[in-house]
């Protein structure tokens, strides 16, 4: 239990901190919304126009399994622009919490160790301890969904057109750490996001994910993906998330909790923003770290199905 305790833990903080998976599902036919050659423009306002107007969503019967750890039932809640909240147990018995409110982000694992409930504000993670540990702002979650918003003031390159009705959008970003790269990877008819790869500034895979199995919501008619998988390469970890019957824009009672970081007795409260945190950021990397030539900008990770 003692390992799977760590690799939960690990997965949590992935979770937060950055997230690919390869897959394809079959789907339902829908009518065009993209021409058969579209500018850039078009694929961005077909993605935006479906996206911006998810402003929330529920999936009460969820699922949440990885590599080293059981499949978990789970419940997820997301509010935008920064309001998540995934739980998950393991029969009735709860094993994960994370969330993030306007304010600052939390997670906590039954079985992680050390035995804490971890949380940092947004604003401090940049300069924080964990940081180093996982270089991928927690934002990158919520964008993992497949229902985050292209940017139309940042430098994009494309739509390129690729096999299999697909369509490629490059975005370059300057950050601290040097230029990094999003590859964008969508549906040529729909313009659904279906892939996602971000590269450091040498070409490094940070993290990626995939979505499929696109749902059209019967209230709203719109189209959210039901099955996330996203990996964090450097760390050789993979997990998968089925939303199951996800309900857009409509919220549960009992919001002002849902958004609240939790209490958890016996586990002390540890601030990832805090400078004297030691984090074991050198024997985690030595131990997950993936194997030569792999994780690359040509040659991503391949992940077990």
């Amino acid at each position: 239990m003692e390992g799977h305790g760590r690799r939960v833990l690990l997965f949590v903080t992935l979770c937060l901190l950055g997230t690919s998976g390869a897959s394809c599902w079959r789907r339902e036919q829908f009518p065009r919304v993209l021409p058969p050659s579209p500018t850039l423009e078009q694929v961005i306002d077909a993605v935006n126009r479906n996206n911006g107007a998810i402003e929330s969503f529920t999936a009460a019967q969820a699922s949440l399994g990885g590599q080293g750890m059981p499949t978990l039932r789970a419940s997820m809640v997301f509010q935008r622009p920064k309001r998540l909240r995934l739980r998950a147990d393991l029969l009735g018995s709860p094993e994960i919490d994370l969330g993030s409110n306007d304010e600052l982000f939390w997670f906590w694992v039954k079985r992680g160790e050390p035995a804490a409930l971890f949380y940092c504000r947004h604003e401090r993670f940049a300069e924080s301890p964990a940081r180093r540990l996982m270089p991928v702002d927690p934002q990158w979650l919520i964008e993992a969904l497949g229902i985050g918003l292209i940017d139309p003031a940042l430098p994009h390159q494309g739509p390129l057109m690729l096999s299999g009705n697909r369509l490629e959008i490059r975005t370059i970003t300057e950050t601290s750490d040097g230029p990094t790269t999003k590859i964008t990877i969508l549906d040529a008819s729909q313009g659904w996001i279906l892939e996602q790869r971000l590269h450091d500034a040498q070409g490094r895979l940070l993290a990626a994910s995939t979505t499929g199995r696109h749902k059209r919501d019967p209230l709203t008619g719109l189209f959210i993906p039901t099955v996330v998988q996203a990996s964090y390469p450097a760390a050789q970890f993979y997990v998968r998330l089925d939303l199951g019957n996800v309900q857009v824009n409509r919220l549960p009672p009992n919001q002002a909790e849902l958004w609240t970081m939790p209490n958890y007795p016996g586990y002390p409260l540890v601030d990832l923003a805090d400078p004297r945190l030691q984090l074991r950021a050198t024997s985690a990397q030595r131990h997950y770290a993936a194997p030569s030539g792999q994780g690359t900008a040509d040659t991503p990770m391949r992940w077990p199905r």
